[in-house]
């Protein structure tokens, strides 16, 4: 016997839902970005611009909201 269960096919989050959690990597993205760099070819010569600003607290806390933003993508309710 078969159930008659209908199952509605189609993607799991609505569109505003995606377009949120885009807007989350993007910024995610940009928090890596402005972490990186800032090494010296000579190891034995101290590069000062290694704990800059952008570096130990822009980046990170960047990178904390767009994991925020994400986690709101996923908890907010499509709308129908």
């Amino acid at each position: 016997m078969k159930d008659n269960k209908t199952t509605k096919d189609g993607f799991l989050f609505g569109k505003r839902n995606y377009t949120i959690m885009l807007i989350g990597l993007a910024v995610i993205a940009l928090g890596f970005i402005l972490m990186a760099g800032g090494g010296s070819d000579d190891p034995d010569v101290f590069n000062p611009e290694l704990y800059s600003w952008r570096r130990i607290r822009l980046a990170p806390t960047l990178v904390l909201i767009g994991f925020g933003i994400e986690i709101y993508a996923i908890l907010a309710s499509p709308k129908r």
